[in-house]
């Protein structure tokens, strides 16, 4: 016997203060068109969502370019504090990228080479899975 599994597609987060079509712009838009979508949505809802995104763990920086777009008192009204939290943290300059330290040989030896390592178990010796 087979199970049968819903084929409607998504459905709509109640929370959600956009359409599911217009989540799905928002979404796929990249750095260029993406303030020419947000300037088309009035400003409380542009808040409401910056705030329903930064929420979401996967779509965290996503909300924080939206709140770019949002004044302080709207992200206020939208959210309560947090949104003052919200707006600080969409303004602030990313951090600059930390180079790996390279491995430095001491005293003349060559530095030793990564160790691999087996994610196979103990079946697996022998067999390198790079």
């Amino acid at each position: 016997m087979s199970q049968a599994h819903p084929t409607t597609g998504a459905t709509v987060d109640p929370e959600c203060p956009v359409s599911l079509e217009l989540l799905g712009e928002v979404y796929r838009a990249d750095d260029y068109d993406l303030p020419y979508i947000l300037e088309k949505i009035p400003e409380l809802t542009r808040a409401r969502l910056a705030a329903y995104l930064y929420g979401k763990s996967h779509m965290h920086q996503l909300g924080l370019k939206v709140a770019r777009a949002c004044e302080r008192d709207d992200l206020i009204r939208a959210a309560g504090e947090i949104g003052s939290v919200i707006h600080g943290q969409s303004r602030l300059k990313p951090a600059p990228a930390t180079p790996e330290p390279a491995a430095v040989p001491s005293r003349g030896r060559p530095a030793p080479a990564p160790k691999k390592i087996s994610l196979g178990g103990s079946a697996a010796k022998g067999r390198s899975f790079d």
